[in-house]
């Protein structure tokens, strides 16, 4: 039988995961333009597999009826467009660390064009729905990657 390869999970350099996708025909708009909702999908994938890479097993915990992460806040600026066959790379970022939540940072580049940057908060919810801790270990994995909000001292 012939093996695929996995798709890649991106990597952590520092505090700093990257991961990166490429703008397809699928992704654009009549113009060829990335259209505006797909980066909060990639920006979704880069922050799945930065907890696949901490450890963090959501769909375990899902199925085992303790919670999930679900966004609670969220900024978005877009700066400049990107197109049909660019790179994208995401980098994103745990900027502080709560008991039922985590402040992230995550922005997209074209080389070193500065693409699009998202600040958020996910929260950690039970099954119906009401915030609750994350668990111990999961606290423990995203604080050894917390960084400061860039531009603080």
């Amino acid at each position: 039988m012939t093996s695929f390869p996995e798709p890649s999970s991106g990597r952590f350099d520092g505090p700093v995961h990257r991961f990166a996708v490429r703008a397809y025909f699928e992704d654009t708009d009549l113009s060829g333009v990335v259209y505006h909702a797909n980066y909060l999908r990639w920006f979704e994938r880069a922050r799945s597999d930065m907890l696949r890479l901490l450890g963090i097993d959501q769909r375990a915990a899902q199925e085992a009826g303790e919670g999930a992460y679900a966004v609670t806040e969220l900024n978005i600026r877009y700066l400049a467009p990107a197109r049909l066959d660019d790179v994208v790379n995401i980098e994103s970022r745990a900027e502080e660390i709560r008991a039922a939540s985590c402040r992230m940072h995550q922005r997209a580049f074209r080389n070193d064009t500065l693409l699009s940057e998202a600040r958020l908060r996910v929260g950690f919810i039970s099954p119906s729905g009401r915030p609750r801790p994350q668990p111990i270990e999961w606290r423990q994995a995203f604080a050894s990657v917390v960084s400061a909000p860039e531009g603080t001292p």
